[in-house]
């Protein structure tokens, strides 16, 4: 009866180890599937695209390395950058995408800019010795009256839309973008934009020249120069420059607060708002990457 019984001991040991190893080969095969869907190379980059989504035709990544915007009697160098990522569907009959939402709720970053002359728009002039512009600095843009802009978008992601074709020939509206431009000071609060999701400021961009209202004179973007990497099946787009001069701006609002009343006629005469179309200016210097939804798939083991 005792050997039995060990007997018996020693089949249920092995059978836990047995249920214990299968666990653990089960996991490594987890492991290995999670490690095997991770983006490889190149695509990393691409790791908010929502290329499985079954909308997604292609999938964008476009850094905002410099350039500059007017802003009625306000000009605001690019100076930190922002991306806008995500991915687009097939192009519709209008030969536009429309754009999806990057999985990780950032489709267009947050990127302060300085805002030159701070709060009383008080700017050395150009040529200024450093001494001059330090000393304008001290005064304009200290602590408490310095500035930053931010561009948010003011509708829905699903309202940016797209041109490949347009990007690539030079001509027409390469990227749609409905926006607000978030002030930002301690005495202007936390709610003060020019533009709102009920009035936003739309810039039709483009990589070719514009089409201001008169008596305002075009500008010219470039599409850059494009390589292929992975075989071809990423494009790297360098020393893209859009532009849009043909805008138009509204009152700013929600500045101060509970004194909204007396700081947004103020913060309005600062800036000289509101704009008409055609005396504020877009320029954004850029480099892209796009690739195929397909070939992420392809890259992520998965059948496109």
């Amino acid at each position: 009866m005792a050997q039995a019984g060990h007997g018996i001991v020693r089949a249920q040991r092995r059978g836990a180890l047995l249920f214990v190893a299968g666990l653990l080969i089960v996991a490594s095969l987890v492991l290995t599937a999670s490690a095997a869907a991770e983006l490889t190379g190149n695509f990393t980059r691409f790791a908010s695209c929502p290329y499985k989504n079954p909308e997604a035709s292609k999938c964008i990544l476009a850094t905002t390395v410099g350039g500059e915007v007017v802003l009625g009697s306000r000009k605001v160098p690019i100076v930190n950058q922002a991306v806008l990522q995500g991915a687009v569907t097939s192009p519709g009959k209008s030969g536009f995408s429309k754009f999806i939402a990057a999985t990780n709720g950032e489709t267009l970053s947050t990127a302060p800019q300085p805002v030159p002359g701070g709060l009383a728009g008080i700017a050395a002039p150009e040529g200024s010795s450093s001494l001059v512009k330090a000393v304008v600095a001290l005064f304009s843009e200290n602590a408490l009256t310095r500035v930053s802009a931010t561009l948010e978008l003011a509708r829905p992601v699903s309202e940016i839309r797209f041109n490949e074709a347009n990007l690539a020939g030079e001509l027409g509206t390469a990227l749609r973008l409905p926006l607000k431009i978030h002030l930002e000071n301690p005495l202007l609060g936390p709610s003060c934009y020019v533009g709102s999701s009920s009035s936003p400021i739309y810039w039709n961009l483009t990589s070719g020249k514009t089409s201001p209202p008169a008596p305002s004179k075009p500008i010219t973007g470039t599409v850059g120069e494009a390589e292929f990497l992975e075989e071809g099946s990423l494009l790297e787009a360098k020393g893209t420059t859009l532009v849009d001069n043909a805008w138009e701006a509204p009152l700013a609002s929600g500045c101060g607060g509970f004194l909204s009343s007396l700081i947004n006629p103020i913060v309005n005469s600062s800036g000289g708002l509101p704009v008409a179309a055609g005396k504020n200016v877009a320029v954004l210097d850029n480099s892209a990457f796009i690739t195929a939804a397909a070939a992420l798939k392809i890259n992520n083991g998965e059948k496109p």
